[in-house]
C-alpha cells in the first residue's frame, strides 16, 4: 500500500533540509535535490515501518494545499529562498522486504557448555539473537 506525505525541502547552500510536518518533525538531509528525495523516501519508509512494528498508528497525511511553507519556514527559523513542498511516497511493505527484513549473516563466538545447553533445549539460535537485539534497541 502506498504512503503520501507532504515533505518540506529547505535548501541550504548546495544541501537541502527534508521536514515532514506531519511526523513529529520527521526530518532528515541530503547533498543535493535528488539525494535529499532519496533520504526523505528512506526516512519515510523506516518510520512508518516502525509505527507498524510497534502497533501505532500513522497519522493522516495533510494536503499538499494545507502546507504553508512559510509557517514551518519561519516554526523552524529557517529561510524560504529555494524551498518547496513535494509529495514523498513509498510502499512501506515492499520497502521493507528490500531494505530493512533481509537477513544479513553474522558470525558470533559464545562458550562451549552455552552451545551445549542450549542445543540441548532446542533453542533457536537466531531468533533468540534477534529477540535479544531488539529489546536491547528498543530500550
Amino acid at each position: 500500500m502506498l504512503s503520501i506525505y507532504p515533505a518540506c525541502f529547505f535548501k541550504e547552500g548546495k544541501k537541502y533540509s527534508v521536514v515532514f510536518p506531519d511526523l513529529n518533525w520527521l526530518a532528515t538531509d541530503g547533498k543535493n535535490e535528488s539525494d535529499a528525495m532519496r533520504n526523505a523516501v528512506d526516512c519515510l519508509a523506516g518510520y512508518l515501518y516502525l509505527l507498524n512494528v510497534d502497533g501505532d498508528p500513522a497519522p493522516q497525511a495533510s494536503s499538499l494545499s494545507d502546507i504553508s511553507i512559510e509557517s514551518i519556514a519561519k516554526e523552524l527559523d529557517t529561510d524560504t529562498a529555494g524551498a518547496f513542498v513535494n509529495l514523498v511516497s513509498v510502499d512501506v511493505a515492499e520497502y521493507a522486504k528490500a531494505n530493512f527484513e533481509k537477513s544479513v549473516k553474522k558470525t558470533l563466538s559464545i562458550p562451549q557448555w552455552l552451545d551445549l545447553a542450549a542445543k540441548r533445549k532446542k533453542i533457536n539460535f537466531s531468533q533468540t539473537l534477534q529477540e535479544a537485539l531488539i529489546a536491547k534497541v528498543r530500550h
